[in-house]
């Protein structure tokens, strides 16, 4: 049956308009579609780019507060201030692009909940006001260490989510992109133009994708290459090279650390460059002090020597007194002359490690420093171990010394032991004198202090105040255990270094055996 060419025609149009429409519909979908997928993958990509933001304020706030403890310089506090305000918006940005997706809120959760952790850690170090110990210091560091590698972890797990998310919606998008074509292609010629109008369109997108991925590339190369010239700069401070500089112009944040790190470095080889100064100032110092101080001395204790040879029968009795305590005043002025000249130089310059055996080292100071009525008991087990041997020396050469001067005795007894703490030494140094009351525990330390009387005493009060600066450079610490009538006990840890020779005590070894040794 032959159709009328008008149904024919009037067929066609409907069958046009029906594939018309059906492409029509088939391009709105797809078109809805692809509009959907590309909406995901932009909030992927937004979602990856604010959890990066949230990472480098972390990352700003924690180098600031650093910073900022490492010189002092309160500038590097407006980078943690800065931080402080923006991290809420960022944080706000994430939640509200991941919404929908729980297992992300709850990470995110976790995630300010560590964010707020780390700023309740550098809060107390970025401020100026607060007196914090060197313990507290280094406790908030490592927390502030451990904090941000739980955040670091957070953010990977985030991102690795979003890329996971990325590739779905990636793979959803391409089956569209095939699909509709086909489906198209079968409804007419229409619905063809229409396929390859979206094609066409897609391949834009597309495009448009592959353009801003080869932009983060290279914004990546260049931040990478940024910071690698940041770490190089850290390596040079780290060898001592403080006259380094970053070659870094931008005005973002990398760019106002660079010019923070130049202000650093440039404060540093300033501020060593005036320590130089200060140390050839004390040097000469010590010069004048040992040839022109020394030399008026030497003058009248000869002038006092030919007095006392040409004219002693002559001197009365009370000018015999007079006369001693003339030369006692000389004798302990050049005393104080020599451990002044002996504490500007205490633990100054690196001096090589050279191997020591302990026990021999006391017995050779001994030798030097304790008259024969004393007895010198040294515990068994004394270590030899790769040290500071001529400031090792100077510590035991003055407890020893001042534990013979307060004896009040012309004979007494020195014990001196040790205990293996890990990481360093622990030696103590006891006597059996008079004592000290717990009041001048910290006294006896201070720079010319003495609890004897001047007139009657030798000490200058310089030994252990150089004992303290000794050990302290050394990186240990020192204290005395006493009492009034049961003789004093000078404890000092001392760096290991390189421990060998024979076995020491385990660490938990008894601290102070000293009543037993000097009972």
């Amino acid at each position: 049956m032959r159709l009328p060419f008008e149904t024919k025609i009037f067929l066609g149009l409907a069958g046009a308009l029906a594939g018309l429409l059906l492409s029509g519909g088939a391009a709105l979908l797809s078109i809805r579609g692809l509009q959907n997928q590309t909406r995901q993958v932009e909030r992927t990509y937004q979602i990856i780019q604010e959890t990066d933001a949230v990472n480098a304020v972390l990352r700003d706030a924690q180098s600031g507060v650093r910073g900022y403890r490492l010189t002092g310089d309160t500038a590097f506090l407006r980078t943690y201030t800065k931080a402080v305000r923006q991290l809420p918006a960022l944080q706000a940005r994430v939640r509200r692009l991941s919404r929908g997706h729980p297992t992300q809120q709850a990470r995110l959760d976790s995630l300010q909940a560590v964010a707020d952790q780390e700023f309740r850690v550098l809060r107390p170090l970025a401020n100026p006001d607060a007196a914090l110990s060197h313990a507290d210091l280094l406790t908030a560091l490592t927390t502030d260490r451990l904090t941000m590698q739980a955040a670091r972890t957070i953010f990977r797990r985030v991102k690795d989510e979003e890329l996971r998310l990325l590739g779905q919606r990636s793979a959803s998008q391409n089956v569209l992109e095939r699909s509709t074509p086909l489906f198209v292609a079968g409804a007419g010629a229409l619905a063809l133009l229409i396929v390859l109008w979206l094609v066409w369109r897609s391949a834009r997108e597309l495009a448009g994708t592959r353009r801003l991925q080869a932009e983060l590339a290279a914004v990546n190369a260049d931040v990478a290459r940024r910071i690698g010239a940041i770490r190089d700069l850290a390596e040079q401070v780290v060898r001592g090279d403080y006259s380094v500089k970053i070659a870094d112009s931008a005005t973002d944040g990398l760019g106002s650390l660079a010019a923070l790190l130049n202000q650093m470095t440039q404060s540093l080889d300033q501020s060593f460059e005036a320590l130089a100064l200060r140390n050839r100032e004390l040097d000469q110092f010590a010069y004048v002090a040992s040839h022109d101080l020394k030399a008026p001395l030497r003058g009248i204790a000869t002038i006092l020597k030919w007095m006392e040879e040409e004219h002693a029968a002559e001197f009365s009795a009370e000018v015999r007194t007079y006369f001693d305590q003339v030369k006692g005043r000389l004798a302990r002025l050049e005393d104080l002359i020599n451990g002044l000249l002996a504490y500007a130089r205490a633990g100054r310059g690196a001096r090589p490690l050279a191997p020591t055996d302990v026990a021999a080292l006391l017995r050779e100071t001994a030798d030097l420093v304790v008259p024969p009525g004393f007895v010198l008991d040294l515990a068994p087990g004394l270590p030899t171990f790769a040290t500071d041997r001529l400031g090792l020396q100077q510590v035991f050469a003055n407890l020893l010394d001042n534990a013979v001067k307060h004896c009040g005795a012309p004979t007494g007894r020195i014990a001196v032991g040790h205990r293996d703490a890990g990481a360093h030494y622990e030696f103590w140094v006891a006597d059996d004198g008079p004592g000290i009351a717990p009041a001048h525990h910290e006294k006896i330390f201070q720079l010319f202090q003495t609890l004897r009387d001047r007139h009657t005493a030798e000490s200058t009060g310089i030994g252990l105040s150089i004992v303290r600066k000794i050990v302290e450079e050394q990186a240990g610490a020192i204290r005395v255990e006493s009492a009034p009538g049961q003789g004093a006990t000078f404890i000092f840890t001392w760096p290991k270094a390189d421990a060998q020779g024979p076995a020491t005590p385990p660490a938990d070894a008894t601290l102070n055996p000293v009543p037993a040794l000097l009972s």
